[in-house]
């Protein structure tokens, strides 16, 4: 095969088949495997890391599953040509930190799924399989203390205070589990250099961005659906913006200079950069 795969962590202790998603994977994202160029197949990838056939279409399912690559019946695997399509976030990220600098700007409503996202290779850094030299990370996000145009009462559209703060409560509690867990790495001398810097704006946010190293850009709306939630101990039937439905489209600068990935990714650091030094005020996570 032309492609050689590097050799897996032996100290990984995930199931096989993640291991061979991963090692595939970050292949993919570092165009080592080029978009469109077909992947080993399943026999050389069996040979090459030592398991079950089972477990490399296990592996090639995820894949699949997580748009990275489309299988072809008769003529085997292939990488996807296009970027901008639905893509899982948290494969990116681990990857972004395998760089010597990291850096990941998001806008959206809160600061939850970057949360998630950032749990794994933040593990992997305390037992030593990541050593990034540097981590900045810039959050912007509603002011929750003026109105929004969303999450509002379900039965008058109107604005709710107590929907504000329980908001203003979840997006201060996720970004500061982020700067905890940055200043741990930075206290126990695992990564020199971490920030987390939070500004908010007056704007409603119907949309969230993520920027990574400066050459990923993930973008996705936030629909607005009827929920209903707890707020200062009362059930209250609100319009609300739902992540957790939020599918997020992948933009890369590795296309190409003049490619439609490479602009998107510009263009979206260029917004970023527009608000957070115009509109944005700072924000202490602490309240003081």
């Amino acid at each position: 095969m032309t492609f050689v795969p590097d050799p897996l962590d032996p100290d990984d202790d995930r199931p096989p088949y993640e291991q061979v998603a991963s090692s595939l994977g970050a292949a993919i994202r570092t165009r080592k495997i080029a978009p469109g160029e077909k992947l080993p197949s399943q026999k050389e990838l069996t040979e090459h890391y030592g398991f079950a056939r089972a477990t490399i279409q296990r592996a090639l399912r995820d894949l699949e599953d997580e748009g990275l690559v489309v299988s072809r019946k008769g003529s085997g695997v292939f990488v996807r040509n296009r970027t901008e399509r639905p893509a899982g976030l948290r494969p990116y990220v681990e990857q972004a930190f395998a760089a010597a600098d990291v850096t990941i700007d998001f806008a959206g409503f809160s600061s939850e799924t970057l949360h998630g996202a950032l749990q794994e290779p933040l593990d992997k850094i305390r037992i030593g399989r990541l050593t990034p030299s540097s981590i900045k990370v810039r959050i912007l996000v509603p002011d929750m203390a003026v109105p929004q145009a969303a999450p509002v009462r379900r039965e008058d559209c109107g604005d709710d205070e107590r929907l504000r703060l329980r908001m203003h409560e979840i997006m201060t509690g996720y970004a500061r589990s982020i700067r905890d867990s940055m200043a741990e790495l930075s206290h126990l001398g695992l990564v020199p250099d971490t920030s987390v810097d939070v500004r908010v704006h007056s704007g409603t946010q119907f949309f969230k961005l993520y920027v990574i190293n400066g050459a990923d850009a993930f973008f996705g709306y936030y629909p607005i659906k009827p929920n209903k939630v707890v707020a200062q101990g009362a059930p209250v039937e609100i319009y609300d913006l739902v992540g957790k439905d939020t599918v997020l489209f992948h933009h890369s600068v590795n296309d190409g200079e003049s490619s439609s990935g490479t602009q998107q990714v510009q263009q979206a650091s260029m917004w970023f950069d527009s608000v957070w030094n115009t509109i944005a005020r700072g924000f202490d996570l602490d309240g003081h």
